[in-house]
């Protein structure tokens, strides 16, 4: 029984992460089709390489849509050849959309269609609607990408790109890079497009973008993890327990330098009880080393599963 439970909840697991890809990738296409395509909106991206090369080719049958076809696949086949065959079935699924999701959105946004329901450009308000594609299209991109992160995919586009020089120079650190190649794409909007409003709102846009994804595929966590190093840390860990209400784990350590044996303090909390625990910590052993970092995910009882 066992290994048919087992099966049936990798399937599950499956389609539930191909369903989660397949969202974030729609809703990827809805908000640069939608938002930023129309309004010309450079915030990186396939959509922003594909609105520069619009305006740098002469030829008026390639579109919009065609670029972003293009270049998806162009750099999905990249991906495979350079990154290997694991990275880029990650990208896959999204590779098969975005491009067709693209180029219905693009058509939703016609005047013609639903009477310009989705035509902000075609807007009465004017500048107000050029913000609101700005702040919208980043709130549609950074959604859609985290949904394809929580899904255990990628979008690929220009992270094709920053993997590959990584590849190349090793030294080079992928998020740094991933934002040198997003900057690189806004900067030549600039050049082609002549437009700083435009570009200005793009990396508005862009930004964010970079702070949906946080939110949203962090669940909105403001959880911590303290590690508190202290000759007091059975009386410390009382005291959370029971000011804090926070279960604790005790761990034995070593000075690295002195060679004495430590007790260290493990506790998970909340951003609103960050001052209670410092207090406490204080209070009882002044000369405590502490250590905070945030947490990306915590599952267990007093939080979630």
């Amino acid at each position: 029984m066992l290994p048919s439970i087992s099966v049936r909840a990798d399937v599950r697991r499956t389609l539930k992460n191909a369903l989660l890809i397949v969202a974030g990738t729609l809703i990827l296409a809805f908000g640069s089709a939608i938002f930023l395509l129309p309004f010309e909106l450079v915030a990186g991206g396939v959509s922003g390489i594909s609105l520069v090369l619009s305006h740098l080719l002469p030829w008026e049958f390639i579109t919009l849509d065609f670029l972003v076809t293009v270049l998806t696949w162009a750099l999905f086949l990249v991906g495979w050849l350079v990154l290997g065959r694991s990275f880029a079935l990650k990208t896959l699924l999204s590779t098969v959309v975005y491009p067709f999701a693209v180029s219905a959105f693009l058509r939703l946004a016609d005047p013609a269609v639903l009477g310009g329901f989705f035509c902000l450009k075609a807007s009465p308000y004017g500048e107000i609607s050029l913000i609101l594609a700005s702040v919208l299209g980043g709130v549609f991109v950074g959604t859609g990408c985290a949904l394809t992160f929580l899904g255990g995919g990628s979008t690929g586009g220009v992270d094709v790109i920053a993997f590959t020089i990584c590849r190349i120079w090793k030294k080079l650190k992928s998020p740094r890079v991933i934002f040198a190649v997003d900057a690189a794409i806004i900067i030549a909007g600039v050049f082609v497009l002549r437009d700083l409003v435009l570009c200005l709102l793009g990396i508005l846009s862009a930004f964010v973008a970079s702070v949906m994804v946080d939110r949203v595929f962090l669940g909105g966590n403001r959880a911590f993890v303290a590690m508190i190093v202290s000759d007091r840390a059975d009386e410390i860990n009382a005291a959370v327990i029971e000011l804090l209400e926070r279960t604790t784990t005790l761990l034995d350590g070593k000075g690295g330098y002195t060679g004495a044996p430590k007790r260290v303090v493990m506790v998970t909390f909340t951003m609103t009880q960050y001052a209670e625990l410092m207090r406490i910590v204080n209070r009882l052993d002044k000369r405590a080393f502490v250590t905070v970092y945030r947490a990306h995910e915590i599952n267990g009882e007093g939080w979630t599963r």
